[in-house]
């Protein structure tokens, strides 16, 4: 007798991924300073952890918040009891507001649209379950977070149907890309019910351009489907750009109150930007009233807890706190990313110009014996269990070309990054093409910067990748 459900047995869930199996060799022998020097350091997880003691400062100035009182008086109690599913409005109102600070303050987020859920996670999931039967598709540009896999299709029902980017011009949407996509859709007998992009990209750790933005509420325009931006990284912004939501372009374009903004909605956390994913908090916004109605109804399977929500919204209300948090979170993330990149490049490893996320998107295809995915996870495996270095291969995030690695640098210290880092370099060394690229390597990069070549890492538009002046 079968004991349990087709639903969970299944292997829709995408833990056999390379992605997540990276994660339990981590687990099974972690690096750690003192204890174990020599064990695997962990380079997959996507986590912020370079502004902790800015948090943990604040905390330690408002003992209120912390210790759950309101004006030097115990509400424990009060937030112990059962709270309403629609979340408190105190904390939705200072969740809408941290919105539009981290936008320039040109857009606006009324707290009614916004609907709570415990992480992007299930945010992402109920819009599924409100926009799709089981069966519909949604687009997704590649590469693309391997947990999508799971979070869109494992309990929904949901297909995803992928638009091929290419690293030619930066992996950016194009309007062939997202036509291709939905013909081949449709080819599978697959009713696309919309497109979802991540913005700021993961893996990419690139912000969509305005140019990608227009592209992508045109086409759901003219096709009359749904646009799912999940802004998670938003806040995470670390170049000199300005950060462009598709709440930017919607206003742009003069579509707000249209049907077209009632078919766009946002997903947004506070897990990348303030480094809380144990917290647990996510959000859903939606100009569709019967979107934010039937989301509301799905929060009872994901709850914010009611202690996070009131210490968070004494948090997020601290205006000054905000502010002075997101300029230095840029700053240090700068610095962080710029000390990735400094050290692949002294092993002769480039990666995509980012500017924004926890992670870069590296090129080791110079590094693959053959230009296949089999020689992407055979290097992989090497690097995983020789190395004792856990990154994720582009094949895990359903890259299109083989060699492609994500990099995460925001959850380790500076000493731990530098071991990972002449890590990878001894063993880039050891191999024939390293060695190779070890003699030339400073030479080659020192003339890349200085002349234009085809390589799709000098070949992309930067001046497209910065907002229009308006």
């Amino acid at each position: 007798m079968k004991q349990l459900s087709t639903k969970v047995t299944s292997n829709g869930h995408g833990q056999d991924s390379s992605y997540f199996l990276g994660w339990e060799e981590y687990e099974k022998n972690p690096y750690d300073e003192m204890e174990n020097p020599n064990g695997m350091i962990q380079m997959g997880l996507a986590e912020n952890q370079l502004c902790f003691d800015l948090i943990e400062s604040w905390l330690a100035k408002n003992q209120d918040a912390a210790s759950l009182k309101r004006k030097g008086q115990s509400i424990f109690r009060e937030l112990a009891l059962f709270q309403d599913y629609h979340g408190m409005p105190e904390f939705k109102k200072a969740m809408a507001e941290f919105m539009e600070e981290i936008r320039g303050n040109r857009v606006t987020f009324d707290p009614k649209k916004i609907v709570l859920a415990a992480g992007s996670t299930s945010a992402n999931e109920t819009l599924m379950f409100c926009l799709a039967e089981p069966g519909d598709a949604f687009l997704l540009p590649t590469p693309y977070y391997p947990g999508f896999d799971r979070d869109l299709k494992w309990r929904t029902g949901a297909e995803i149907v992928p638009i091929h980017c290419s690293s030619s011009n930066g992996f950016q949407i194009t309007e062939s890309a997202l036509q291709q996509a939905y013909q081949q859709a449709h080819k599978l007998d697959l009713k696309v019910k919309g497109v979802l992009v991540t913005n700021p990209s993961n893996p990419l750790g690139t912000a969509l351009t305005r140019r990608e933005l227009n592209l992508l509420v045109d086409f759901i325009t003219s096709k009359n489907i749904h646009l799912i931006s999940d802004e998670i990284y938003s806040g995470t912004m670390f170049g000199f750009e300005q950060f462009i939501s598709v709440m930017d372009v919607l206003q742009d374009k003069k579509l707000e109150n249209t049907e077209v903004s009632k078919r766009v909605h946002i997903v947004y956390s506070l897990s990348k930007d303030l480094g809380l994913p144990g917290f647990r908090v996510g959000a859903i916004y939606s100009n569709n009233e019967m979107v934010v109605s039937a989301a509301t109804k799905m929060s009872s399977f994901g709850l914010v807890s009611s202690q996070t929500q009131y210490l968070l919204s004494a948090l997020l209300s601290d205006k000054k706190f905000t502010s002075q948090y997101l300029e230095e979170n840029q700053k240090r993330l700068r610095s962080r990313q710029k000390r990735l990149v400094s050290g692949l490049e002294s092993s002769g490893i480039t990666s995509l110009r980012s500017n924004a996320g926890l992670f870069c998107w590296i090129d080791m295809r110079h590094l693959l014996d053959t230009n296949t995915f089999e020689a992407e996870l055979d290097l992989w495996k090497k690097i995983v269990y020789n190395v004792k270095l856990n990154i994720s291969p582009g094949s895990s995030c359903h890259c299109t070309e083989p060699g492609w690695f994500r990099v995460c640098f925001a959850n380790m210290s500076e000493d731990t990054l530098d071991l990972a880092l002449k890590r990878l370099k001894t063993f880039v060394e050891s191999t024939d093409c390293g060695r190779m690229i070890s003699r030339k390597s400073h030479e080659r990069l020192k003339s890349l910067r200085k002349k234009t070549v085809s390589n799709w890492v000098f070949r992309v538009s930067w001046s497209d990748r910065v907002p229009d002046e308006r």
